[in-house]
């Protein structure tokens, strides 16, 4: 599970950002999954594209227990590799589609399957502006922002990284999994590109099958903001579900 912001651009964002992870353990306790969490390294101390170097290297180290024979005895004895999830909020999602579409390259190796894909409110960008980004003009400018911050070796927000969707970028038809599901809030300026994520993937050919779900009225991460409102435990409901419809595990 991918989970740390990209976007934290300063120590004291980074810091109220752990303050908020403290909810996680109980965010996911009702998709009774052994869950793996990474402690990439951030921007702007390590920029971009460290934390995907750190993301992949975790992925291949979970994968190399597949076989019983690494050293983790709780990886070996409560996964099930054949039903792996990749999930992650905002950066965390960017990150999760990024990993999924290593997996599906079979040039990378990787000795495990990717079951499903959760993106929740995923952090895409690009450099035209679509739907909402076309009015708020003052939250489309601190976003432009953040790309160029934290990878500045390839600041352009229609990086094939930050911009997956942009045209003429690499087809999702490879994505390696089989189940997708994309979340967007209401009021997140990052709504209408995960809405596009969702008709992208729906008709480029992938053969996998993916859902989106919007929580109306809402913003950015609410759920991390506000863990305890109705809205927050309806949408953790909704994961858990998805999570739980095959009695998949987590990673």
């Amino acid at each position: 599970m991918f989970t740390a912001p990209l976007h934290c651009s300063n120590k004291q964002l980074i810091k109220n950002f752990k303050l908020k992870r403290g909810c996680r353990k109980e965010t996911w306790l009702p998709s009774l999954s052994t869950v793996v969490s990474v402690d990439y390294r951030l921007a702007p101390e390590y920029p971009l594209p460290i934390a995907y170097e750190d993301s992949w290297a975790t992925l291949k180290w979970v994968a190399s227990h597949s076989s019983g024979q690494e050293s983790e005895t709780w990886l070996k004895e409560f996964v099930d590799f054949n039903k792996v999830f990749l999930a992650g909020d905002s950066a965390g999602a960017n990150i999760a589609h990024n990993m999924a579409m290593l997996a599906g390259d079979p040039t990378t190796g990787l000795s495990m399957k990717i079951h499903g894909v959760v993106l929740v409110h995923p952090f895409f960008w690009g450099s035209e502006a679509i739907g909402s980004e076309t009015t708020d003009i003052h939250k489309k400018g601190f976003v432009d922002r953040i790309w160029p911050l934290v990878s500045p070796s390839a600041p352009s927000n229609d990086e094939p990284l930050i911009n997956p969707l942009r045209d003429g970028g690499p087809s999702f038809s490879s994505l390696g999994c089989t189940r997708v599901l994309v979340c967007v809030a209401g009021k997140d300026i990052l709504r209408d590109r995960g809405w596009l994520y969702y008709d992208r993937l729906s008709k480029c050919g992938w053969t996998g099958v993916v859902e989106i779900i919007e929580t109306e009225g809402e913003d950015h991460v609410f759920h991390l903001d506000n863990p305890t409102c109705r809205k927050s435990y309806d949408f953790i409901e909704r994961l858990a579900d998805f999570f739980n419809r095959d009695r998949a595990r987590l990673l």
